[in-house]
C-alpha cells in the first residue's frame, strides 16, 4: 500500500484485491483501527441494521434477575 498526500490529510491506496475482499465500493466508509501491537485493522463500516443484528446475539446472556444500577456503575 502507498501513503499519499490528499490536501492537508494523508490517504492510503488500497489494492484492488483488498477492496474486493472487503466487498466495499467507492465512497463507502471504512472502519480503521490501530491495534495494541501497532497493526491496523480495516473493516467495512457496519450499517445500523447490521449493528443491531450483532447486538442481538447477546440477548438472553444476562441472568434473568440482573438489574442495571446506574448509580453503582458510576460510583467511584
Amino acid at each position: 500500500m502507498q501513503l499519499a498526500k490528499w490536501g492537508d490529510d494523508f490517504a492510503v491506496r488500497l489494492p484492488k484485491e483488498m477492496v474486493e475482499a472487503l466487498a466495499v465500493e467507492l465512497g463507502e466508509e471504512l472502519d480503521v483501527r490501530v491495534q495494541l501491537d501497532g497493526s491496523i485493522r480495516i473493516s467495512r463500516k457496519m450499517t445500523p441494521e447490521e449493528a443491531i443484528i450483532g447486538l442481538r446475539q447477546f440477548r438472553g446472556m444476562m441472568p434473568a434477575d440482573f438489574k442495571f444500577d446506574r448509580d453503582e456503575a458510576n460510583a467511584r
